[in-house]
């Protein structure tokens, strides 16, 4: 479990992207052969340059992971099962009618051509629950770190299985055709290998090492090459994207709203439902926030392997990573403050 206290780049994550996009969109305006070059690197629809980054962004949080704990799934079933509601019943369902409501209706007169692939954007934010992050937003609120880490390993899983279906069944009603090849690709690339081999290396490690070595040196390095590889990842792609984000500066704004009305309606609803179910503080703050925040790096992977030729619903990603550490912020805050109204300990 990291330390409670937030690292200077993801509290000012927000400056970066922006900084980023201003890099990126520069390069694409200044030097277009740039985005040209990068954009000759393709593989099943997959940009080479992209998704070794991307892997360099994931296989880290994967490092975190403890998925032995997930025997420990039984020690405290009503705050699992709150989490697995929310972030599966709930979340991806009323992102994808925000979303639509905004896209499709609010904003039909201002973005007629291009709504809809913002739409699918925030489907694919939509339903991927936060992994990394989240254990930050978990030890702000001074969340149980036993529970945290089953439930980021549980929510894990249970991404492998639900985010495909849920994706393409989202997606088919946007009126998407859905490149289920492409889709289950993008799973098995950003997600099971970094996943299996970040539980190998971490094994390994704690055998010869010590969990000690794993977190205070091996994960620390790999936090440095995480940093790397998502500046790096967001500068092309804005620099892929310059020519819409210069001819439409407004939509980042547009497409913010939505997706911080959701992360609220999320917290808030999870966060009330462990008020009901008189789950303590530790357990309801970290149920609320795992919900909230989504696992943006790989819905930009996604976005980015589905959807080449759909600049829009890469940038609704993007935007979505520009709002997450603002947005948890106030969450945070909002949480710690009303921690006398949760028990001490769980009630039943």
């Amino acid at each position: 479990m990291e330390k409670s206290r937030i690292g200077f780049f993801e509290k000012f994550l927000t400056l970066w992207v922006l900084l980023c996009m201003a890099v990126g969109v520069a390069i694409g305006k200044l030097m277009p052969a740039v985005p040209t070059f990068f954009n000759r690197f393709a593989i099943a629809n997959v940009n080479v340059v992209i998704a070794v980054l991307i892997w360099l962004m994931i296989f880290p949080m994967m490092l975190k992971i403890d998925f032995s704990s997930v025997r420990s799934v039984g020690k405290n079933p009503k705050g699992l099962f709150l989490t697995w509601v929310a972030n599966w019943v709930i979340k991806p369902f009323t992102m994808f009618g925000i979303a639509s409501l905004f896209f499709l209706v609010l904003y039909r007169n201002v973005m007629p051509d291009i709504g809809r692939e913002y739409l699918a954007g925030a489907v694919l934010l939509g339903a991927a629950p936060c992994t990394a992050m989240v254990f930050v937003w978990s030890s702000l609120t001074r969340g149980n770190p036993a529970y945290t880490l089953v439930q980021v390993a549980t929510n894990d899983l249970i991404l492998l299985v639900l985010y495909v279906p849920i994706v393409a069944l989202q997606l088919g009603i946007g009126g998407f055709v859905v490149p289920w090849d492409t889709l289950f690709f993008s799973i098995i690339l950003f997600v099971v290998v970094p996943l299996v081999l970040g539980s190998l290396t971490r094994r390994a490690v704690i055998r010869k090492r010590g969990i000690g070595y794993l977190e205070n040196v091996v994960i620390a390095k790999f936090s440095k090459v995480t940093t790397i590889g998502l500046l790096a990842t967001l500068v092309i792609i804005f620099s892929l994207q310059a020519d819409l984000i210069w001819n439409n500066p407004l939509h980042i704004l547009l497409i913010a709203i939505p997706l911080v009305l959701q992360t609220f309606l999320i917290f808030f609803l999870t966060y009330g439902g462990a008020k009901l179910l008189k789950l303590p503080h530790d357990v309801a703050a970290p149920a609320a926030m795992v919900g909230a925040s989504n696992f943006f790096e790989l819905a930009v992977a996604v976005a980015i392997a589905l959807f080449p030729l759909n600049p829009g619903v890469a940038l609704a990603t993007i935007v979505g990573v520009l709002v997450e550490v603002p947005t948890m912020l106030i969450l945070v805050k909002i949480a710690n403050r009303t921690k006398g109204a949760f028990p001490t300990y769980e009630k039943t």
